[in-house]
């Protein structure tokens, strides 16, 4: 299996963080894209800078239009930008592909792969629902990062973890990141 994972400036960069240690330990091929401001918040939020991501997937240059990722003949099983900014969500709903991130995920669509945007704003104005309808319609999957509660977290590695199984779920990546509703007892 082989995941493209963006990352932008939009608050939220731990789950961009978590999910590629997530998919590095799980076995999945994973090539990070991040924005210059997706480089900033992870360094502001987390204390990570990308070279520490280095261990666990291919990093790419977001100015690279010529990269492997750029083009539908490089094979894929889709791509995740976590957070995905509503200024990256405009630029995919309008079909703008001046970055490699968002012409990664112009890419990602053209080609009917499944492409999985966490978004992280609130609140929402009329036109950032506008363009998510607009890539949902195109096929995209809309996942704000919106943690659900009925795992009773105690920390927020817990919150954390929750949203990055959803992640994995929409890519049928099989994980034990936390009890499934009805399968293990939530204690």
């Amino acid at each position: 299996m082989r995941i493209v994972v963006g990352i932008t400036g939009a608050s939220g960069s731990i789950y961009a963080y978590t999910l590629i240690r997530a998919l590095q330990e799980l076995g999945v091929e994973t090539y990070v894209i991040a924005t210059k401001m997706g480089e900033k918040v992870m360094q502001f939020e987390c204390g990570i800078t990308m070279e520490e991501l280095k261990p666990y997937a291919t990093l790419m240059d977001n100015r690279n239009l010529f990269a492997s990722v750029a083009s539908g003949s490089f094979l894929t099983d889709g791509m995740v930008i976590a957070p995905c900014s509503m200024n990256t969500l405009g630029a995919i709903a309008n079909g703008v592909g001046d970055t490699l991130l968002s012409r990664t995920a112009s890419v990602v669509m053209k080609e009917q792969r499944k492409l999985v945007l966490v978004t992280r704003e609130t609140p929402l104005h009329l036109i950032h629902l506008e363009n998510m309808t607009e890539v949902a319609k195109a096929g995209a999957v809309i996942m704000p990062a919106a943690p659900g509660f009925y795992h009773r977290p105690k920390e927020i590695w817990e919150l954390v973890n929750f949203m990055v199984a959803r992640i994995l779920d929409a890519f049928r990546i099989d994980h034990q990141l936390l009890a499934r509703w009805g399968e293990r007892e939530v204690k």
